[in-house]
C-alpha cells in the first residue's frame, strides 16, 4: 500500500484498513493452520474406516454411505448463511475500529468533548456492538442446528446398520460380533465426516477473510519504480517543471470497490487541477508559491517528492525525471515540512532518528540546536527520552514544528519543501520557527508555500498560482510594480493586519 498515492489514504478510514490487515488476516491464517490440519487428519480417518468396513461387509457399508448426501445439503446452506454473516460482522468490526481510532486520539476526544454528545456517541457504538453480538449469537445457533442435524443423521445410519445387520445375523450371514464391529466403525466414520462438514462451513467463513485481505493486497501501486530507475546525481539540485498538467485520480482508481469506509469523492474538485505549470528552481534558490486558497500550491509541492505522478509534462531534478528516479534516491534528496507536523507517540529521540536511523548523539543535538529547540529539550526532565504523546499533542504547535525541522536537518536533504509551515502559529512561535527555517533552507534548493506574504519578500523567485496556472512570476519588487494579483493579495493582507 506504500505505493498508493496520498488520496488513497484520504478516502479510506484507517480503522477499515487495520481490520483487514489484522482480524481478516487472522481469519485467513486459521484456514491454513487449524482447518487444513483438521482436513488432513479427518480424511485419513474416513479412508481407513471405510476400507475396514468394506472388508467386514461391503453391502452394509454402501448402504451406510448412501446417507452422505444428507450431510452435504445442510452444509452448503449453512455455509452460505455463515459466510454472509461473517462478511457483515467484519464490516461492522471495521466500522467500530474506525470509530474508536477517530474518537480515542487526542484530536477526536477533544472534538467529542467540545461539540459532541456523549450519550449519542455511546448509543451509536452500542448499536454497532449490539449487532456484532447478534451476529455472534446467530452464528452459534446455526452451528448448533447444523451439529444437531448431523447427529440425527448419524443416528439414523446407526439404526439402519443395526436393523439390517441384525437381520443378517439372525439369518447367519453375519456374526453378531461383525455387526457390533460395523456399528462401532460407523460411529468412528461419522465423527470425521461431521468434522469435515464443519470444515466446509469454516472454509466458507475463511473465504470471506481471504477475499477482503487480497482485495487490499491486490491493489496495484500507482507510484512504481521502473526496473532501470537511476539515482539523482549528487551535488546541488535544480528542479525543472516543464508544462506540467495534473488531475487527481478518481475514487474508483484509488479506492477498494467494496471497502465499507470509502469516502464519497468530492465533486467540487475540478477534473484537472494544474494547467501547463513551468518554472525552474536553480541550485540553492528559494522559490515561493503564493496565491488564493485552492489554487494548486500544495498539489505542486506534492508532485516534487512524487506523492503523485503528473498527468502530462515532466518534473526533473538534475536532469532526471522523477518518474525515472529510484524512490529511495528521491526520499533521500527531498525533505518536507508540512503545516501540521506529525509526530509519533514516542520519544523525541525516536521521532528524530526516524529520518536517519544511524544518527549519533552529536548529530541529534546539532539538529535540535539548528532548529532552535535544544534549550527546551535539554530542560525537560527526560530530555530526548521525553514521550511527545499522540501526534505530539504534549508539545505546542511551534515546538512540534521545530522538532519537525530538526528531523529535516538530521536528514540533511538537498531539496526542502515547506507547505505553509508557519500558517497556524502565533507571532512568538513563528519567530522561532522562522529562525529555524532560515538555517534549514541555507544552501538548499527550496520550494516554499507561503501563507504570509511578508515571509517571502526575500525569495529568489515568487510564483503566483491561481486556478492551477502560474499567472505571475518574479521577485517581490517586480511583482508589486506589475500591479497584478500579487500586489492585490499583498495589499489586502497588510490592510487586514492593520
Amino acid at each position: 500500500m506504500t505505493g498508493m498515492p496520498i488520496s488513497f489514504f484520504m478516502r479510506t478510514q484507517t480503522g477499515a484498513l487495520v481490520t483487514r490487515l489484522d482480524n481478516d488476516v487472522l481469519g485467513a491464517q486459521q484456514a491454513f493452520t487449524d482447518t487444513l490440519s483438521s482436513v488432513v487428519s479427518n480424511v485419513l480417518s474416513v479412508l481407513l474406516v471405510v476400507a475396514t468396513m468394506m472388508v467386514l461387509s461391503w453391502q452394509i457399508t454402501l448402504v451406510a454411505l448412501l446417507i452422505l448426501p444428507v450431510f452435504i445439503f445442510p452444509t452448503r446452506w449453512v455455509g452460505r448463511k455463515l459466510g454472509n454473516l461473517a462478511r457483515e460482522g467484519y464490516q461492522l468490526n471495521a466500522e467500530m475500529n474506525s470509530m474508536m481510532i477517530e474518537r480515542f486520539n487526542v484530536a477526536g476526544a477533544l472534538l467529542v468533548k467540545l461539540f459532541g454528545d456523549g450519550s449519542k456517541e455511546r448509543s451509536l457504538f452500542e448499536k454497532k456492538a449490539g449487532r456484532v453480538r447478534d451476529i455472534g449469537v446467530t452464528q452459534a445457533m446455526y452451528g448448533r442446528f447444523f451439529l444437531v442435524a448431523l447427529t440425527l443423521t448419524a443416528s439414523l445410519a446407526t439404526a439402519l446398520v443395526y436393523g439390517w445387520g441384525g437381520a443378517q445375523a439372525i439369518d447367519g450371514v453375519l456374526s453378531v460380533g461383525t455387526v457390533v464391529a460395523l456399528t462401532a466403525y460407523l460411529n468412528r466414520l461419522y465423527g470425521p465426516l461431521t468434522a469435515l462438514s464443519n470444515v466446509q462451513v469454516d472454509i466458507m467463513t475463511a473465504l470471506v477473510s481471504f477475499e477482503r485481505v487480497f482485495e487490499v493486497l491486490d491493489l496495484q501501486p500507482m507510484i512504481q519504480e521502473k526496473p532501470d530507475a537511476k539515482d539523482i546525481p549528487e551535488g546541488p539540485c535544480e528542479i525543472v517543471f516543464d508544462q506540467v498538467e495534473f488531475s487527481y485520480p478518481s475514487a474508483k482508481e484509488v479506492s477498494l470497490a467494496s471497502l465499507e469506509s470509502v469516502a464519497v469523492l468530492d465533486t467540487t474538485i475540478p477534473s484537472q487541477v494544474l494547467h501547463g505549470i513551468s518554472f525552474r528552481a536553480l541550485p540553492g534558490q528559494l522559490v515561493a508559491l503564493v496565491g488564493p486558497s485552492g489554487a494548486g500550491k500544495t498539489t505542486i509541492s506534492h508532485l516534487v517528492p512524487r506523492l503523485y505522478d503528473v498527468t502530462s509534462g515532466s518534473i526533473s531534478i538534475n536532469d532526471v525525471d522523477v518518474r525515472d528516479a529510484k524512490l529511495s534516491s528521491l526520499q533521500k534528496t527531498i525533505g518536507v515540512v508540512t503545516q501540521d507536523a506529525h509526530l509519533f507517540h514516542d520519544t523525541i529521540r525516536a521521532n528524530l532518528v526516524y529520518a536517519k536511523q544511524d544518527a549519533n548523539e552529536d548529530e541529534i543535538v546539532e539538529a535540535l540546536k539548528g532548529a532552535h529547540i535544544w534549550n527546551l529539550v535539554e530542560s525537560l526532565p527526560d530530555g530526548l527520552e521525553t514521550v511527545v504523546g499522540d501526534r505530539g499533542y504534549r508539545l505546542s504547535g511551534g515546538e512540534k514544528q521545530r522538532i519537525a525541522i530538526a528531523r529535516l536537518l538530521l536528514k540533511a536533504p538537498r531539496i526542502v519543501v515547506l507547505d505553509e509551515a508557519t500558517a497556524h502559529l502565533d507571532s512568538e512561535s513563528e519567530t522561532h520557527v522562522q529562525e529555524a527555517l532560515k538555517f534549514a533552507l541555507s544552501g538548499r534548493t527550496s520550494i516554499v508555500i507561503a501563507h504570509r506574504l511578508s515571509t517571502v519578500r526575500d525569495a529568489d523567485l515568487i510564483l503566483v498560482i491561481n486556478e492551477g496556472r502560474v499567472v505571475e512570476q518574479g521577485a517581490h519588487i517586480e511583482l508589486l510594480k506589475a500591479n497584478g494579483l500579487y500586489k492585490e493579495l499583498y495589499e489586502l493582507q497588510f490592510a487586514q493586519q492593520s
